[in-house]
């Protein structure tokens, strides 16, 4: 696994919510890659700013009555170059 570069103060998240969502969605998860899993769930990936940024981007997808599945924090030298193995889309 590669490994991004994230801007310091900046904590990388891997945002998992159910079902594929439609690429024009991108726009509303700004800075964010989107990545589509074979089971049909979406990842979204990422460095956020701080907490604020993270629980702005969850009621996000509370407002637009997306399913979450899973939040991650992940450390800045561990964070994916945002290839996933089950295939990915970036926009």
């Amino acid at each position: 696994m590669e490994h991004r570069d994230v801007p310091a103060g900046r904590d990388y998240y891997v945002i998992r919510v159910k079902n594929h969502l439609d690429g024009c969605w991108a726009d509303w998860f700004a800075g964010l890659t989107m990545t589509y899993t074979q089971d049909g769930d979406t990842i979204l990936s990422g460095p956020l700013a701080d907490q604020a940024a993270l629980h702005g981007l969850l009621a996000r997808i509370r407002d637009l009555n997306l399913t979450l599945i899973a939040v991650q924090r992940v450390a800045g030298d561990q964070a994916p170059d945002g290839h996933h193995d089950e295939g990915s889309h970036r926009d």
